[in-house]
């Protein structure tokens, strides 16, 4: 029996994936779907996260194996998740059947200013370091998805506000987590592991360029979304859903 493995980015937690983990289940048949917080956040906000991605790939599998899911899984992640996905592949292929990755990037195939965008350096550095929980929400929510001055994207915001003050993320750990997906470097070899590439083009975040360049690396299929923006799963869901379906079918 195939786990799906649901992964999610920097400073986010399972409850950020909203409807999208049940949605996905019954799309596409699965058995067994969950959904993990990596050290820091969410559920374990209260321990200190990994400074490395390879760690943060071994407390997954530990997870895993101490909620009683054996392998192989299917894994989908997003963002620094997806870099965890990445190096899962790398380590330990035998235990995928296939992953999907969206708006990822990789040092060494992609340059610093495509894996974030410089015109976010000023803002990211004085909200995450200096400035409220509310206001930290406020620019997440506007740099990863075209929700932000829609009515849906307000209570998209109320809602991660509340997520914030009842699992509230140190500023440690915010700089632990940023300091493994900047020090990480992919392995030089092509994934053993089946893969898909999903990102958005209006990515205001990470420059679409980064998962272009890693498919053109890695021969394996991209499909880009016109509109949607870094948090493809809130933007556009049903979108995602049916890329993965489609691609599910061929494999």
């Amino acid at each position: 029996m195939t786990t799906w493995v649901l992964l999610r980015g920097l400073m986010r937690e399972t409850r950020h994936w909203g409807e999208f983990p049940a949605q996905l289940q019954h799309a596409v048949g699965a058995q067994q779907l969950v959904t993990l917080d990596f050290p820091g956040n969410g559920r374990l906000h209260g321990q200190a996260s990994a400074s490395s991605v390879p760690a943060m790939r071994q407390h997954i599998r530990s997870q895993l194996r101490q909620l009683g899911h054996a392998p192989p899984y299917r894994v989908l992640a997003l963002s620094l998740g997806a870099m965890v996905a990445l190096d899962w592949c790398n380590a330990c292929p035998q235990e995928l059947e296939s992953v999907v990755l969206i708006n990822t990037s990789l040092a060494p195939y992609n340059p610093f200013y495509h894996r974030l965008r410089p015109s976010n350096y000023p803002a990211l550095l004085r909200t995450m370091l200096a400035g409220s929980l509310a206001q930290r929400e406020a620019l997440i929510l506007r740099l990863t998805s075209h929700q932000d001055g829609s009515p849906r994207g307000a209570a998209i915001l109320r809602q991660w506000i509340d997520y914030a003050k009842a699992c509230p993320i140190t500023r440690t750990n915010i700089l632990r987590q940023l300091f493994a997906a900047l020090r990480y470097r992919a392995a030089a070899q092509t994934p053993a592991v089946p893969l898909l590439l999903l990102a958005g083009q209006q990515d205001q975040l990470v420059n679409v360029q980064c998962s272009i360049r890693l498919a053109q690396r890695w021969h394996c299929p991209l499909n880009i979304h016109p509109s949607a923006g870094h948090d493809l799963p809130l933007d556009d869901a049903a979108w995602v859903i049916d890329q993965v379906r489609q691609w599910l079918a061929t494999e």
